[in-house]
């Protein structure tokens, strides 16, 4: 189904849909506000999914296991440690 609606642009707004439909990218200024339309409601629908996806992964490790800053410390300085052994860095 299809629905009618008035809608302003602005001059450039409408320069710029009318040359997209002059250059044979869309039939008509109507089909470029479409498609425009529908690129922001896909553009939204990803944020959601990624906003969901962000929050769940933050509880997960929300309910995990930390570590203190002292542990974390010692984890990366052997980390380094080692990683500059395997290239041959010495300090």
């Amino acid at each position: 189904m299809t629905v009618k609606s008035s809608i302003s642009l602005t001059d450039a707004q409408h320069a710029f849909a009318k040359t997209l439909v002059d250059a044979g990218r869309f039939s008509s200024v109507s089909a470029v506000l479409q498609h425009g339309v529908e690129l922001l409601r896909s553009e939204m629908e990803a944020e959601t999914l990624e906003r969901n996806a962000l929050a769940e992964l933050l509880a997960q490790r929300r309910s995990g296991s930390f570590i203190s800053a002292t542990e974390m410390d010692s984890r990366l300085a052997d980390m380094l440690k080692r990683k500059r052994q395997k290239h041959g860095i010495h300090d």
